[in-house]
């Protein structure tokens, strides 16, 4: 099953046919369709769910919420919806909101949204506003680089500058878990090297073991590696190289898994595109390369400097600020160069959605008691 843009065609005919099956097609068009985005899930070329969205500014608003008849007590709603409040999150949401029919107020509550205001009729139903708020704060991500099944940092991508940290992943994923940490950005040292996944053991064990949302990159070349990361239980596959030297084969990617299923790569030196492990340069302006893969559909983007990684001399927030008002609304994910709460903060104001952190933990820069003030 995938979750891509639907037809407005198709999305009419479920209106009716789902919602308001006695009244007429034409009576399901809204005059602002043209403006929205159509969205469903799809199994083998049917069309089993979808939802239309609508966005004013921050704000954003779901209609026509329907699953087929056959397919609703499935979970495909539930799906559909948890889907809905990550992708506008990313893109800088506030609210998310609907009008609601009383009947459903129980299937909403459970995913976060409360009612407000008065009921009322329409159609032959009752109706109120439901709505959710999202939090502004910047999500820390913490970072384990493996090497041999070990935790490892790397200077700047070199192999020579090897750091071992502990020789039990695991056991660090579940330091960043107990402290309340919720995601993880796992990187397979020897996979990017080798051009191929080697340590998805171990990101089986930690996805197993942990209730860590993961990331995990390195390696990934060809469509049986997406099955094995995403398989193994990571919740995003981490994308770089591939994006630059074979856009269409990762196109074919999110087509066939689901753009939301990636994490865009962008690792940058004198804002271009730096790939290969930071060893092949490119002419590719950063910002025009997001760009292209957001208007595709990726959700989350990560920036490294490479200048900055494993220096612990601080970010680089100004290159941060002017991709983020270049591409406003954009789910930027800072890395590299941060060595204080400090720096945490001045990525946060400038309106990073998260931040990467690796060496700064390790090395003890700040306590990962002190990054609570991030968490909601």
């Amino acid at each position: 099953m995938q979750i891509r843009n639907i037809p407005l065609e198709i999305v009419w005919q479920m209106r009716k046919d789902i919602m308001y099956p006695n009244h007429t097609l034409e009576e399901m068009k809204l005059a602002e369709d043209a403006e929205g985005e159509h969205w469903g899930i799809v199994d083998d070329g049917n069309v089993l769910a979808v939802v239309s969205l609508f966005r004013k500014s921050d704000v954003w608003q779901f209609r026509k919420f329907a699953t087929q008849t056959e397919f609703q007590g499935r979970g495909l709603g539930t799906r559909l919806l948890k889907w809905m409040l990550e992708y506008v999150k990313a893109r800088g949401a506030t609210e998310l909101w609907c009008n609601a029919r009383m009947n459903a107020l129980a299937f909403y509550r459970r995913q976060g949204l409360e009612p407000f205001g008065a009921t009322w009729q329409d159609k032959g139903y009752e109706f109120v506003k439901m709505k959710i708020q999202f939090s502004k704060k910047m999500e820390i991500i913490p970072a384990i680089d493996i090497i041999d099944g070990k935790c490892v940092r790397l200077t700047q991508g070199d192999y020579a500058q090897k750091k071992v940290y502990n020789e039990n992943p695991l056991e660090v994923a579940r330091e960043f878990e107990d402290a309340g940490l919720r995601r993880l950005h796992l990187v397979d040292l020897d996979g990017a090297k080798a051009g191929a996944v080697k340590n998805w053991k171990v990101l089986e064990t930690i996805a197993g073991k942990t209730s860590l949302i993961i990331d995990f990159g390195g390696g990934i070349k060809t469509a049986q590696d997406v099955d094995i990361v995403l398989n193994s239980g990571a919740a995003l596959a981490t994308v770089g190289s591939i994006a630059v030297k074979n856009e269409a084969l990762l196109l074919d990617w999110m087509r066939t898994y689901g753009a939301e299923k990636f994490l865009l790569g962008a690792d940058v030196k004198d804002e271009k595109i730096a790939i290969s492990g930071w060893l092949e340069n490119t002419d590719i302006d950063v910002v025009d390369f997001i760009r292209k893969y957001k208007d595709h559909g990726i959700t989350q983007v990560f920036c490294t400097d490479v200048s900055k990684d494993g220096l612990l001399q601080g970010p680089s927030t100004d290159l941060y600020k002017k991709i983020l008002e270049a591409i406003p609304g954009l789910h930027l994910i800072a890395s590299g160069g941060v060595s204080s709460i400090e720096d945490l903060d001045q990525l946060q104001a400038a309106g990073c959605a998260g931040a990467i952190v690796g060496k700064a933990i390790y090395e003890g820069r700040f306590s990962l008691n002190a990054l609570k003030k991030y968490r909601d």
